[in-house]
């Protein structure tokens, strides 16, 4: 019998198999890769008995593969925050999936342990961009306001690490920095004691921000901004965390920061208004590789003649 372990790129993906793994140690297979790379399951191949772990990922996408494995004879355990579809119903199928705008998937594992590690679920938390969410969670911890400071920031450097158009964009592959996390049952023992990653993540995340707060926006209204971004890795690590910014400075407004790509499209990511956390996931499925969920989203490559239409999109989507 084999385990394999699909998570998200992303805090939120890490943190909840950081989360599950100090409850439920296992060896597996870690599959998983950039933020935006979600068709996680289509690289396993089991055989009956396996046991598969699904978290932060799309299971509309992942719906063939979801099929075959268990067709298969293997077992999947899926956890997740985004849009699905349709349910699907099997023996061997067990699902813990809430779309709801201010959950996330380290949140829903945080329940499913009964809280056991809530350090790491308050950073995944804080990561999604869910600030909300992540503070009523934090009421549980015994911890000082700079020490929950220093959480959040977590959560928002391991969120960062996740984007790039490809792992070598990436100042650590999701997997490593997950052997690192996982080494540690609180976060704030992996910031003591693994100082160097931490640092690593800081001074990235700062001087990447940094280039993009001097970027001005190609598009403003009352209910939303768009900023374009250059070619550039700097622009592919900050565009999430980028909008999760700009989300948080004006949250009645949407935001979408597009990154050009080096075909000429452009990576896509949108963020509704804070103070009305609904249609990204809308927005973004108008177009043939976007996906999401209804607080943030995406568009995977968007042709540079679609800018135009995709502005106007998400104008008269928000002034409705």
């Amino acid at each position: 019998m084999s385990n394999y372990d699909c998570f998200n790129g992303d805090a939120d993906g890490i943190c909840a198999l950081t989360q599950l793994r100090l409850a439920q140690p296992r060896k597996s297979t870690l599959i998983t890769g950039v933020k935006r790379d979600i068709k996680l399951l289509d690289r396993v191949q089991p055989v009956a008995g396996d046991q598969i772990t699904a978290l932060d990922i799309s299971f509309d996408k992942n719906r063939a593969s979801v099929e075959r494995i268990l067709e298969a004879g293997a077992s999947i355990f899926y956890c997740d925050h985004h849009f699905a579809g349709d349910d699907v119903t099997h023996p061997q199928l067990e699902t813990l999936i809430n779309p709801a705008a201010d959950v996330c998937t380290s949140l829903l594992i945080n329940k499913y342990l009964d809280g056991q590690f809530l350090e790491w679920a308050v950073v995944g938390t804080f990561g999604d961009n869910l600030e909300r969410s992540a503070t009523v969670l934090a009421k549980g911890l015994d911890v000082a306001a700079t020490d929950l400071k220093r959480l959040q920031n977590l959560g928002i450097y391991i969120n960062y690490n996740g984007y790039g158009a490809a792992l070598e964009d990436l100042y650590f592959d999701p997997a490593e920095l997950y052997r690192r996390t996982s080494a540690h049952s609180t976060a704030t023992a992996f910031i003591n004691e693994d100082a160097e990653t931490f640092e690593v993540l800081e001074q990235g995340y700062l001087q990447d921000m940094a280039k993009a707060t001097d970027s001005k926006p190609s598009f403003v209204s009352e209910v939303a901004e768009v900023y374009q971004l250059p070619n550039a890795a700097w622009a592919r690590r900050v565009s999430g965390v980028f909008g999760n910014d700009l989300a948080n400075q004006a949250p009645a407004k949407a935001h979408a920061v597009l990154t050009e790509k080096a075909d000429g499209n452009w990576l896509v990511s949108v963020r509704a208004p804070l103070e009305n956390k609904r249609g990204a996931d809308e927005i973004c499925r108008q177009f043939e590789t976007g996906g999401g969920r209804a607080a943030a989203a995406g568009i995977n490559s968007l042709p540079a003649t679609e800018i135009e239409k995709f502005v106007q999109i998400i104008q008269d989507f928000y002034t409705g």
